[in-house]
């Protein structure tokens, strides 16, 4: 667990979390879904994630916890217990396909779920987490990691390439909307 400092008064720590954590994961995640670009940079919505029975929560929590393998998800935890960001990284196995239902060539990591509190913007912490998901990717043996934003999302590509992601080349049509289309952003190992 590495401690940081931010520019914003206090230290946090970077860690994944543990399975126990399930209400925290809920409450940040619907705290994201409130976020004013929520709708370019989730595939779900607010009320479709604050309907979801606990059982959901304990599952993905779960899932992406300290000891799994097929994914990981990091938080930044502050002062007095409170997350302050988080981001999640999926292993993609060469040979599947993807959440689009685009063949996956290698193996690689999938950056998801990437949400930072509004005063904590701008403070180091979005880097810290990057560096935390890329570290544990290159650690599980993936040969990338990638990660997928819309076009009209500027302030999450801007991350993104600071945190050393470059755009790919490749879009990935959105289900359900003609036309509309987001781009991939890659980190070679």
């Amino acid at each position: 667990m590495a401690r940081m400092s931010a520019s914003v008064p206090g230290d946090y720590a970077i860690r994944s979390i543990r399975a126990d954590e399930w209400p925290s994961v809920k409450e940040l995640r619907l705290r994201a879904l409130r976020d004013p670009v929520a709708h370019l940079a989730y595939l779900e919505t607010y009320d479709d994630a604050a309907a979801r029975p606990d059982s959901y929560w304990q599952k993905r929590a779960a899932g992406a916890a300290e000891g799994a393998s097929g994914a990981r998800q990091i938080v930044a935890v502050g002062p007095g217990g409170r997350w302050l960001g988080t981001l999640t990284v999926l292993v993609e196995e060469a040979g599947t396909t993807d959440w689009a239902g685009v063949p996956v060539e290698r193996r690689q990591g999938h950056v998801v779920g990437v949400f930072v509190r509004p005063e904590w913007r701008g403070s180091g912490l979005t880097g810290a987490l990057f560096g935390a998901g890329v570290e544990w990717a290159w650690a599980s043996g993936l040969e990338a990691v990638r990660l997928i934003v819309h076009p009209e999302n500027g302030r999450a590509q801007g991350s993104y390439r600071k945190a050393g992601f470059v755009p790919s080349g490749r879009t990935v049509p959105l289900a359900g909307v003609p036309g509309d289309h987001e781009l991939e952003f890659v980190l070679e190992r």
